[in-house]
C-alpha cells in the first residue's frame, strides 16, 4: 500500500474514475470535499470533530442524526452539553457508570490489545488520565505542572509545545493505570460536588495554550465529558472487533 503523508498535493484536486476502494485516511483534513455519483457502500467515516459541523448525504445534513443515534445508544451523553452543575454532575455519574461496565466486562488478555493503530484500552484509559490532568488540574484548577507521567500524550503534542519529558516512556502496568485513574475521577467527582453556576461561568485559558479560545469552567468540563464518552465509544467498537 502506497502512503502519502504530510502532503498538500491532493488539495483542490478533481478525481474523475478514480479507484479508492479500501483506502484510508487518518488525521486528515476532508473539509469541503464533494463526491458526485460515487459508490459508498461500506464507507466508514469516524470523526471526533463531526459535531461542529455539517456532513451531508444526499443533500440531508446528517450530523443530528448521527447525534441522536448516539445518545440513544449511550444513555447520558447528552449530558455532556449540559448548562448547570446538576447537569454535568449527572453527566458525568452517566459516564462514569458507563466506563465501568466497559472495564469490568474486558478480560485480561484484552486489556492491551488493540486493532490497527488504535490505542488499546489502557492506552485509552491513560489519555483520559491526560484529558482530566489538562482540563481539570491544569485549565480550571491551575496548576503549574497538572500531568501525571502515565498520560497517554495525542499525536503532535510535542508540536503543540508540550513538554513531553513529563511522562513516562515505559508503559505502566494495568493495575497502576487503573489506580492513577480511579484518582482522577474521583478529583472530578469531588469538584462537581461543590461546583456553582457561578464558578462554571468563570473564564479560563486553553490549558493547550490556544489563546484564541478562552474556556469557561463549565467548557473545560464539558471537555472532558466529551473525551470520555467519545473514547468509550471507540474501544467498545474496537473491543467488539476484537472478540
Amino acid at each position: 500500500m502506497t502512503t502519502y503523508s504530510g502532503t498538500k498535493d491532493f488539495e483542490g484536486a478533481a478525481f474523475v474514475n478514480a479507484n479508492f476502494k479500501g483506502a484510508t485516511l487518518r488525521f486528515s483534513d476532508v473539509r469541503g470535499v464533494t463526491m458526485r455519483s460515487v459508490d459508498v457502500d461500506g464507507l466508514d467515516i469516524d470523526s471526533h470533530d463531526l459535531f461542529f459541523g455539517s456532513l451531508l448525504v444526499n443533500g440531508v445534513d446528517v450530523v443530528p442524526l448521527v447525534d441522536a443515534e448516539l445518545n440513544r445508544q449511550f444513555p447520558g451523553r447528552e449530558l455532556q452539553k449540559a448548562q448547570t452543575p446538576e447537569g454535568l454532575r449527572e453527566g458525568w455519574v452517566a459516564v462514569q457508570s458507563a466506563w465501568q461496565t466497559t472495564v469490568a466486562g474486558t478480560p485480561p488478555d484484552l486489556v492491551d490489545a488493540h486493532v490497527e493503530d488504535e490505542w488499546s484500552l489502557a492506552q485509552t484509559l491513560r489519555h483520559l488520565i491526560l484529558a482530566t490532568d489538562a482540563w481539570l488540574r491544569g485549565g480550571i484548577l491551575r496548576m503549574h505542572q497538572p500531568f501525571h507521567e502515565i498520560g497517554q500524550l495525542f499525536g503532535g503534542a510535542e508540536e503543540m509545545g508540550v513538554d513531553t519529558s513529563v511522562f513516562r516512556v515505559d508503559p505502566p502496568a494495568f493495575e497502576e493505570v487503573l489506580a492513577v485513574r480511579a484518582e482522577r475521577q474521583q478529583q472530578v467527582t469531588d469538584f462537581l460536588a461543590t461546583a456553582t453556576a457561578d464558578l462554571l461561568a468563570q473564564e479560563r485559558e486553553n490549558p493547550w495554550g490556544d489563546g484564541d479560545w478562552r474556556p469557561s469552567v463549565g467548557d473545560c468540563i464539558r471537555v472532558i465529558l466529551e473525551e470520555e464518552w467519545a473514547h468509550l465509544r471507540y474501544i467498545r467498537r474496537d473491543l467488539a472487533r476484537l472478540r
